[in-house]
Parts: C-alpha cells; structure tokens; sequence
C-alpha cells in the first residue's frame, strides 16, 4: 500500500507542471524511482529482468522547460546500478556513469539528482552500469517547451494556451529482448559463434551459397579473411513498443494529426519505421527541431530519438477511421513491434522482405581489402547519403539499385532516389536547423577518429585502442572541439556524446542540426563540432551495448577540472578488459578432445588435450599464452608447454628431418600463429630441444547452416578431421578420425 501511494504521489508531483492554466510557471518537479528485479514473460519463458517502479519500460518522466527536476533513485536490488539521463544538459557530477561522472548507487540506497532542466524535447534514461540496460533499466523522458505556453498566454488565447498543453502526442519507446543473460550474449560475441546466425537464417554456409548461385562470392569472402555479412550481431527473442510487441492506442480519431515520440532504447537493434496511414513529418531529432521534412521511412540508430507526426486517415464516408499500424522492423528483418493508432478497422503493412545477405557478402567483398581496411573506391561517403546496405534490400531493387550504386556517389544517389517500392528515406543530409547553429568564434581543437575492430573476436575500438589502452582526451573550456570521424568497418556505429549537442556538418551551412547521436555508416566519413563549455569528464562511445563494453569510446576531460572523488578509472577501464571463459568438450568412443580459454581485448590463455580410452592412444595436453597483435588481429605471438604420454617406445622423424618421440613428450615452447586467407591458421612453432612444428588447420567451415567441419594437419605427420552438427547452442553431435586417437563419435558441448 505504502508503494502504491508513493507511485500515486509521484505521478501527481510529475504532472505539476500541467494545470489548466493559460501559463505555468517553472517548478520543482519531484520523481520517486524504485529499481528492483522482477520476472518478465515475453516467449513462454520466465525471465529475470530489471523494473523501474514495478514497470518495464519505467515511467515516463515529463517536465516542462525552465523546471528543477529532483530525481529520488531508490536500489532496491542486490547490486549497484546509475542512471543516465540521455541527452539532458546536466552538471557533471549527475551524468550518470559510474566511477567517472557520479557514484555508483549501492545495494539499497537512494541517490538523488537535481538539476534545472534548460532544453526541450525527447529523451530517455537508463542505466549506464555493466549490461542492465539490456534487461530494462530504462523509460522515456519528454520536456515540453514553456515559450508555447508563455506565448499564448500572452495573446490571451486560452484556447490556444490549452492546444500547446495537451497537444496530442504518443511515446514510441522501441527496445529488443533477449531471453539469455546478457553476459552470456557478450561472452558467446566474443568467441565468434555463430548460433546467432543459425537462429536468424542469415549463416551463409557453403551449401546456400552453391544453391543461390554465390560459392564464388563465399569463396572471395572466406578468402579475405571475412566473416558471413549481417547487420546485427544478437538474435533477439522479441521487440518491444513500450514494453510490448504490440501496443493499442485506440483515443486517437480519423483526421488527428499526432505527434510520436520515438526512442531507441535498445541495446543493438537499428529498427525500421513506417506508418500505415501515409507519409511521416520528422519535424525533431534527438530532441532538437528540424525543419519538418516528410518521408516513407527512417531508420533510427540505438539510442537515437526523432519526433514524427503522422495523420490518422478520415474514411471516405467521414465514419471512423480505423486503426493504423506504425510499425517498427529491426533491420535484420527478424522481427517487429507495431504501435496501432486509432480504433476501428485494421489498417497494417505488410512486413519487410528477408535479407538478400549474399548480395551484401558481395559488396563487402570489393569493399574490403586483403589486410583488413576499407577501399571506398574514391566515393566521399557521409550524413548517411548512400546506404551500402541498399543491395541487400529486396523491396529496394535489390541487386539492381545496389550494385548500381558501386560506380560511384551521384550514380548511387539517382539510383536509392526512386528505389521501387521504398519511397524517400530519411538521412542526415535533410536535416536542418530552424534556427542558424554556428559556434562562437573560438580556437578549434580538431580530433580524427577512426572506427576499429574486428568481428573475427569482437573487438570493437577508435584507432585501433580500447578506452582503457588511452589517456583522458584534454580540452579547454572555451575552444570548438571539431571531430572528423571515419569508419572503417562493416557496421554501422551510434556514436553519442554525453552533455554536450554537437553539429553535424551535412551541407545545411548556419543551419546544421544539433545532435547528440550520430548513426556513422560502413565507409563514411562525418564532420562534428561543439563549443566545450562544461567541465568534468565526459564519455563519448558507441551506444551498441555490447561494442561499448568492448571499448569503442573515449573520455573527454576538460582541463583544470576539479577531481571528483568518486571517480575510479580502473573500474571505468574493467569493462573491456574483462577477461572471459571459453570450452568446448567433446566426448565420443575414442576418447575425448577439446579446449578451454580465457581470453580479453588483446591475451589469450588456452589449453588443448587429447585424452584416448587407453594406455595405447596416451593423453596430450598442449597450454599457450599469447598476444594478438596488428588492427585485424591476425597475429598470435605465444609461448607454452607440450605435455604427451602414449605407451610406445616408438620413434620416427618429422618432415624435418628432426628425430623426436610422439609417446613421452615434456617441453617448453615458443612460437606464432596466423590467419591466412581462406581463414586457416598456421601455427609455426620451436620447442626448448630445438625441435620444429608447422601446423595448418581450421575449425568450423559452415558446410550447412548447422554442419561445420574441422581438420589439422601438421609436419609431426598428426592429422584430424572431423564433422559437427549444432542442436543447440551448447550441444551438437560430433565425428572424426584422429591420426593417434583413431575414429570415434559422440556429443560435443560448447561453452
């Protein structure tokens, strides 16, 4: 009863600011959150999940401009947790990073936040501690504008003064699902395992592409050292509009026009927005008008907002309109969740086609050069101008308006302008400013940042280093801070900047739009710029979970800052040097084989064993720690011991020469591993007795969609081959002959 009265009490306090009167005047508007575990259902399966006052997503926060906002954040989890208040100006100390900016908020603790709220708009909250975000620490958070108010009180307009009170708007807050512990999601990321692809569809095995006609374009892919294309890493188990796969609003009637509110707030999923009942004016993004442009679709980055209005159709014959699916598609096209707007009969879409992923393979193929970068072919690519992903899209031409695309930007930009059956799409070259946006004259601080990383181990960093291989980037209060930033892999990253909105520079002169997301696209290159007038340390990252943890972002710290005592950068460094387990087991008639690993951003500690059913076949363990090195990490410098016993006293040589015992082996070693085209791995290596090994091998070449094989062969004349067929992510059934072990079969586990 005492928690139902607080949450009637909360609500009232959050609506202070919306009386009936012509003008409302600032006020401290009070929030209670209470963040506690609960269970969530979703698929049929109950699953821990955090709640913001008993409710996923939390409530909406709304304030109007010029108010104090006194956020009361209770934990009453066994955890600590933060909240960050995306893309509100605050003082520094309330920004909501643990260890940097704000103190993480203990195991049944309160912390409380109060700042003025000096901005309009639409944004959101959420934790910004380990991966909470992912399983529902987050809500909505919406700022009306007091000038509206101010305005038509003036005018003495009452009715006027109510419209701009209680105009009619809906929050759209998108989010994804997963029914997996997010470290599980993060750890099986990092080990390259591709369950995710098989759940999807999207694994692009051998036999597909033999069947669809693309072996050459795998082969050319697989020879590049490449991964399968996609476009989002996790498969999700469901998408949400508000905490649901579908959310109903029947109050609205034919002919209103109603402002959406649409947040990002999942943690990897770009979604698709299109409206049932016509064309959508974006008139706002990330909380900042724009001069409203109308448009078929919007793709929207993770954490990105954008205000919409759309119309609700009247019927011919002025009867009730119907209902009207505003539906949001993730770009994986695995899944969607729809907003129905109105009441009556049913007015969907129909759902985005699947993927044409080998068409995407192929245009990654003559993106990608032999050593791991970019070849933009001489196009200057920004402001997401022209979507590369365009071929992969089957309602947009497809092969023909893609590949057309490859011969260069203008050809490209006529080609995407009239692509059949997808209308106009919105990109940043159409956003501009109702108001002039340029900086105050002021030295200009410029940065480059490069986008890096690899899928091969997931490793996603800027210049190639993760935010804990950096120092603090140093800039003055008073400078313009201009950062020319490139991204040089195949996925699309949301860069975000706390505390600050920046400029996109997309060809709108005095009247660039003010962000505080960018949705930076394969191959682009975009220009922003900020006036620095805060102090402190600020984090800029790609707001992808799952590449942030891994270390794609940087630290702004501005000079002469006093130093916050709660700030702990090792624990701020933790997240992406977390070191993570690996095994996989296998167990059949000859005996059991297989590994465990555990592995961070750069170090490897793995042991291998080989363990017959008897004294004849023996037990081999083989241990390495090593260092990857190069942006591709194609190389594995290591050091280790070779352990073998096999009851023989047989002995042969190598393909060396060199006279060595295959049955009572103990040594120290020394040596390197690449990964060659085709990604085999070659393993050269010398033991503490001089004795030399070459060794070739690859593991897990897609022959199906769930059948993988494995060989290695090396100059002790050893050899091995083997299948196995994925049931589930952890279990698959398994075969192989073994030179030593000879031929078995059985279950292999994989962790």
């Amino acid at each position: 009863m005492k928690i139902l009265l607080l949450c009637l009490l909360t609500c009232m306090a959050g609506q202070v600011a919306f009386s009936q009167t012509p003008y409302i005047p600032p006020h401290r508007v009070i929030y209670h959150l209470y963040i506690s575990d609960t269970v969530v259902n979703y698929t049929g399966k109950s699953r821990h999940a955090i709640a913001v006052n008993g409710s996923l997503p939390g409530p909406t926060l709304t304030f109007t401009e010029g108010d104090t906002a006194v956020i009361y954040v209770h934990n009453n989890m066994m955890m600590a947790t933060s909240v960050h208040w995306h893309g509100l100006i605050v003082p520094n100390r309330y920004d909501g990073v643990s260890y940097l900016t704000s103190p993480p908020i203990e195991p049944m603790q309160t912390y409380v936040a109060t700042f003025p709220i000096v901005q309009n708009g639409t944004y959101w909250y959420h934790s910004h501690t380990m991966l909470q975000e992912q399983v529902g620490l987050y809500g909505a958070i919406v700022i009306h504008k007091r000038a509206s108010f101010a305005k038509a009180s003036a005018a003495g307009d009452a009715a006027a003064a109510k419209e701009a009170e209680a105009g009619k708007e809906q929050i759209v807050l998108l989010s994804d699902w997963t029914n997996e512990r997010p470290y599980e999601v993060q750890r099986s990321l990092h080990y390259a395992t591709d369950w995710y692809a098989i759940r999807k569809g999207s694994v692009q095995d051998y036999a597909a592409a033999i069947r669809q006609g693309y072996f050459k374009t795998k082969l050319t892919n697989e020879w590049k050292r490449m991964l399968p294309m996609d476009v989002s890493d996790v498969a999700y188990d469901r998408f949400l509009v508000n905490g649901r796969p579908r959310d109903d609003q029947p109050q609205f009637h034919a002919g209103d026009r109603v402002r959406l509110r649409i947040i990002n707030g999942s943690s990897s999923t770009y979604f698709w927005l299109r409206y049932g009942g016509g064309k959508m004016t974006v008139v706002a993004s990330d909380g900042k008008d724009v001069v409203p442009v109308e448009v078929d679709r919007v793709i929207i980055g993770v954490s990105e907002t954008y205000d919409v209005v759309v119309t609700i159709p009247a019927a011919p014959d002025h009867s009730a309109g119907g209902s009207y699916e505003f539906q949001a598609t993730a770009e994986d096209r695995t899944g969607s969740a729809s907003l129905w707007l109105g009441e009556g009969p049913a007015h969907g879409l129909p759902r985005l086609p699947s993927l044409n992923y080998f068409e995407g393979m192929k245009m990654m193929n003559g993106m990608m050069r032999m050593n791991g970068d970019l070849n933009n072919m001489g196009m200057a690519m920004n402001n997401q101008v022209m979507d590369m992903n365009t071929v992969m899209y089957p309602e947009a031409g497809g092969t023909s308006a893609g590949m057309r695309g490859m011969r260069g930007r203008d050809t490209a930009m006529r080609d995407m302008s009239g692509m059949s059956g997808a209308g106009v799409t919105l990109n940043y070259g159409m956003l501009r400013s109702p108001v002039k946006t340029t900086l105050p004259d002021s030295r200009d601080t410029v940065l480059h940042f490069n986008l890096s990383g690899n899928m091969n181990r997931y490793v996603w960093t800027i210049n190639n280093k993760a935010v804990s291989e950096t120092d603090r980037i140093l800039i003055r209060r008073g400078e313009n801070v201009r950062i020319i930033l490139y991204n040089g892999t195949m996925m699309r990253h949301p860069m975000h900047l706390h505390g600050h909105f920046f400029r996109v520079l997309n060809g709108q002169g005095d009247f660039a739009p003010l962000k505080e997301v960018i949705d930076i696209m394969p191959m682009e290159t975009d220009t922003l710029e900020f006036a620095a007038t805060e102090s402190g340390d600020w984090f800029f990252h790609c707001h992808i979970l799952y590449h942030m943890m891994s270390g794609m972002g940087r630290i702004f710290h501005y000079v002469d800052s006093p130093v916050d005592s709660s700030q702990d950068l090792r624990k701020v460094y933790a997240d992406d040097r977390e070191i993570r387990p690996m095994a996989k087991v296998g167990l059949e008639s000859n005996g059991s084989d297989g590994e465990a690993m555990l592995a961070d951003t750069r170090y490897r500690l793995e042991t291998e064993w080989r363990l017959g059913t008897d004294d004849v076949k023996g037990y081999e363990s083989e241990s390495h720690f090593g260092r990857y090195l190069g942006k591709m990490q194609y190389w594995l410098p290591y050091v280790g011991w070779d352990f073998r016993y096999r009851r023989s006293n047989e002995t042969e040589k190598n393909l060396f020469g060199q006279t060595d015992t295959k049955n009572h082996r103990n040594v120290i070693c020394a040596g390197i591993q690449y990964t060659l085209p085709l990604l085999l791995v070659i393993d050269w290596r010398v033991d503490m007795k001089g004795n030399l090994r070459l060794q070739l091998g690859r593991e897990d070449v897609p022959v199906t969609s769930r059948l993988r094989f494995t060989f290695m062969v090396n100059s002790d004349k050893e050899y091995m081959a083997g299948f196995r067929y994925v049931i589930t992510k952890y279990i698959g059934l398994s075969t192989h002959y073994d030179s030593d072990m000879g031929f078995g079969a059985g279950v292999t586990f994989s962790y």
